[in-house]
């Protein structure tokens, strides 16, 4: 582990040991002042941030765009704020603490037995809306999480998780998805974050009127287990409580190969996220790159073409 490794590890270890312990007015002042403080300095997560608002919103003037990633700062610092303080929660206030809309769409789909995929995008607290379905709904799920550097702040991440309830696989390892599908199999619940993905097996999406890559795992579950897959979309108020919507299920397509209906699903995915980020674009946190056109071209092989 190198010096920077180290720091951050340590970062993240006060922010649990040490902002958990705080009044809840005094954490929500310093998320927004932690938040105004890296929204002056203008780094580079906080132009891409600014860069991808001015895709969802294309109209917007330079005033609005810096308006908007000033509150989206604020909205993914109240993230961290209450993410470091969820493990001190109450199951009253973690109940308490998430309203969504279209309840009934995951009950009933989990009351069919044919197992559940919720898909969502980086919005509000999505740590928050997995514990009240475990709390609340007394339903544990598994989820996947990115092997993060260092190994001991990976670790962080999934003993947080797993104290909410959670059963979490990492991401790499390529055993993954075949844990997931037999949880869903079995009639159970998985949770992804499903708007960015790298990789070349990601899914090509029209995302705000350009191309991004999206993960094809939420839509191959669905089609080899059964399981119904709903999206999901949160977002923030001037309220203490976090919104949300839990989407009507997305069809699997009728005919077309495997790889046609996991894109039309994936597209369809997309879609929905799309609705809650336009309205709700400041409680999107996406302060890395998405759309293609924004990524580093490849560089050109000696001797060819680029």
């Amino acid at each position: 582990m190198n010096a920077r490794e180290r720091l951050t590890d340590a970062v993240y270890g006060l922010g649990w040991s040490t902002v958990k312990k705080l009044p809840e007015p005094v954490a929500v002042r310093l998320g927004r002042a932690v938040a105004d403080l890296a929204w002056k300095k203008r780094g580079k997560g906080v132009r891409r941030l600014e860069s991808n608002y001015a895709r969802v919103v294309p109209d917007a003037s330079p005033e609005r765009l810096a308006e908007l990633s000033r509150a989206g700062m604020r909205s993914y610092l109240r993230y961290w704020m209450e993410s470091f303080r969820l493990p001190a929660w109450s199951a009253e206030r973690i109940c308490g603490g998430f309203d969504p809309e279209g309840v009934d769409h995951l009950t009933d789909a989990l009351a069919s037995g044919r197992g559940v995929v919720l898909a969502l995008p980086h919005m509000a607290n999505w740590d928050l809306a997995g514990a009240w379905v475990t709390t609340r709904l007394r339903t544990p799920f598994t989820t996947v999480a990115e092997r993060l550097k260092p190994e001991t702040l990976y670790d962080r991440f999934v003993a947080y998780r797993e104290g909410l309830g959670m059963e979490v696989l990492p991401h790499s390892g390529g055993t993954a998805f075949g844990t997931l599908a037999r949880r869903l199999r079995d009639g159970g619940l998985v949770c992804l974050v499903a708007e960015r993905d790298l990789s070349a097996s990601g899914v090509e999406v029209k995302f705000f009127g350009d191309t991004a890559r999206m993960p094809a795992g939420p839509a191959l579950l669905a089609q080899q287990t059964g399981a119904l897959l709903l999206p999901v979309t949160l977002w923030y108020d001037d309220s203490p409580v976090m919104r949300g919507r839990i989407h009507p299920p997305l069809e699997v397509p009728e005919t077309g190969t495997r790889a046609e209906k996991t894109s039309v699903m994936t597209q369809a995915l997309a879609d929905a996220f799309a609705t809650g980020i336009a309205d709700h674009p400041e409680d999107w946190h996406m302060l890395q790159r998405l759309w293609l056109a924004d990524l580093d071209p490849a560089p050109a092989r000696p001797g060819g073409s680029a």
